[in-house]
């Protein structure tokens, strides 16, 4: 009888692994519609309710230092407690406090509820984990990049939802009707199978067994025969996993590197709307030392050509997802990010040129589209990276390493131009430059290699039939490709 192994699921990309690409993907819509909403909501309640600059700016720290608090915890969760669990619970905070949002009276409610939100949206990066163990070696990548698309029709739709609803209904419903993917998706999740690799790593032979005769079933496809060999690991979602000698090094690059990427990403957007509101780099530099003291609770609310320019530089997130589809398995996962870093890199400091609004358009799309693209290589490689143990509390430091430059990324983009905005262009492209040189640096390169299972063995080495580990049950391979 053959050896039924979860690292390697028997039962082809088909109707089963798409159902799951679209239900992962309406969690990514949902996300990217809560993040999009911050760069509407925050100049309609300065307006609406004449807040100070400084209160306008917290109502966006405050989502990230809710994501930033809870992204370890969430992965924690779905390593002790399985990926479904720690995703169903994140997904159903996240839409309660999200709806509780609309009905905010004052300030101090929406900014707390906001909070709130933050720390909900801090799991969703989990949907990640659990998709990544559904899926064949050789189409994995492809599949975690092509539901990053649906990152990018969330925050297009995000917009387009705005400009319809903000004129006439005003930003409740906005808040309302964006929770309606997040409302979908909890319907949908309890459809959601757990993850027969964890299954396997918490002990659960038979539950594992039994997904992998659902997967067939709906596939149509007959269950392969074999024997499913068990490794179990008890000590599951431990951060000091995170820094064996292994993966100590791995670990802090991928943490610098997820925050460079979130730093310049959300650092890119805020920058666009100067940008384009001054024409170029050097009239914003001159503006800046002409302009007399405003009182900050001056306000103009969001115009049509606003919102068209936030859907230009939004729809530059497609191409990025083609140009990383195309490259990561030809150049590889570390090559592909240290690329994309590289690239907008050098497009922050090409914008030093007084160039026109065309060329400043220009460049501004590329840039996004590679750190983008930058993000959605390193969703690729982190679950890739970490074995099954660590997998989900990996992803989810590194996200919460992410939030943390999205937190400091505004008194860059905002308080520092104020004072220099070629000092801002340089501090995003030299540290973009540092991630580049982190990611050549990383000690482990996961293209072509197979998930790794335990977090007891060295990475590809084999387990088959090395008898027991302390538990009396025979293990299974823990990374070799699949």
């Amino acid at each position: 009888m053959g050896q039924l192994c979860p690292r390697s699921l028997p039962i082809p990309l088909t109707k089963f692994q798409w159902k799951l690409s679209v239900l992962t993907g309406l969690a990514w819509m949902a996300d990217a519609m809560e993040m999009m909403i911050l760069s509407i909501l925050a100049p309609q309640l300065h307006c609406e309710w004449w807040l100070p600059s400084w209160q306008v700016a917290l109502l966006t720290s405050v989502v990230f230092v809710g994501m930033m608090s809870s992204s370890t915890l969430w992965g924690n969760i779905s390593d002790q407690y399985g990926r479904k669990t720690g995703l169903k619970i994140s997904v159903l905070w996240t839409l309660y406090y999200g709806i509780l949002s609309a009905f905010a009276p004052v300030y101090s409610w929406i900014l707390v509820l906001r909070g709130l939100v933050g720390f909900g949206i801090g799991g969703v990066p989990q949907s990640v984990t659990l998709y990544a163990e559904f899926l064949p070696m050789k189409a994995r990548a492809k599949c975690i990049l092509l539901i990053e698309v649906f990152w990018a029709f969330g925050t297009v739709f995000e917009v387009v939802l705005a400009v319809f609803v903000m004129p006439s209904l005003g930003w409740r419903w906005l808040l309302l009707l964006s929770a309606v993917p997040l409302l979908i998706f909890a319907v949908l999740c309890f459809w959601l199978p757990e993850s027969a690799r964890y299954d396997v790593l918490s002990g659960n032979q038979e539950k594992a067994i039994a997904t992998l005769k659902r997967i067939a079933t709906e596939n149509g496809a007959p269950m392969p025969l074999g024997k499913l060999i068990i490794s179990r690991q008890e000590d599951r979602g431990k951060m000091r996993d995170l820094f064996t000698p292994h993966f100590r090094w791995t670990t802090l690059l991928l943490w610098f590197i997820w925050f460079s990427n979130a730093f310049s990403y959300y650092g890119l957007v805020l920058l666009t709307t100067e940008l384009f509101q001054a024409g170029d780099v050097c009239s914003i530099s001159s503006q800046k030392k002409a302009v007399e003291a405003k009182c900050s609770l001056a306000c103009e609310y969001l115009s049509e050509e606003d919102y068209m320019d936030l859907l230009w530089t939004t729809l530059s997130e497609f191409p990025g997802v083609l140009v990383t589809l195309w490259i990561i398995d030809r150049l590889g996962r570390k090559k592909t990010m240290a690329l994309c870093f590289a690239v907008f890199s050098l497009c922050s400091l090409l914008l030093f040129i007084c160039v026109g609004r065309t060329m400043l358009t220009l460049l501004l799309f590329i840039a996004r589209a590679f750190i983008s693209g930058g993000f959605q290589a390193a969703y690729v490689y982190t679950p890739e990276v970490y074995p099954t143990a660590t997998r989900a509390l990996g992803l989810g430091s590194c996200s919460g390493m992410a939030r943390v430059g999205a937190l400091i990324t505004p008194f860059i983009a905002q308080v520092m131009l104020e004072s220099s905005v070629y000092l801002s262009l340089a501090v995003y492209s030299g540290c973009c430059l540092l991630a580049a040189l982190a990611s050549c640096f990383l000690p482990i390169e996961t293209k072509g290699r197979g998930l790794q299972e335990s977090s007891h063995r060295e990475w590809g080495q084999e387990m088959v039939g090395r008898g027991t580990h302390g538990t009396g049950v025979t293990r299974s391979n823990s990374g070799s490709q699949e």
